[in-house]
């Protein structure tokens, strides 16, 4: 499955690369790839992961989750 995280406060590549760390490192997280042109992550998943997990890790990483959108 698939979900789009929509971000706020990415500026440059170090950002995108910055949040794609913090969502691989998230348990049941495949890969992430982030777009500072689309200020969102497309994550691929194999079990569901709540919104919380999400914002939790997005903050950790000095960002702001907005939404989630499933795909």
């Amino acid at each position: 499955m698939k979900k789009k995280l929509l971000i706020n406060g990415m500026s440059c590549s170090h950002c995108v690369r910055h949040v794609e760390e913090a969502l691989t490192e998230l348990d049941g997280v495949i890969s992430a790839k982030a777009s500072l042109e689309g200020k969102n992550a497309v994550v691929e998943l194999d079990k569901e992961i709540s919104y919380d997990i999400f914002k939790e890790a997005i903050e950790e990483a000095g960002y702001e989750l907005v939404g989630v959108q499933d795909m």
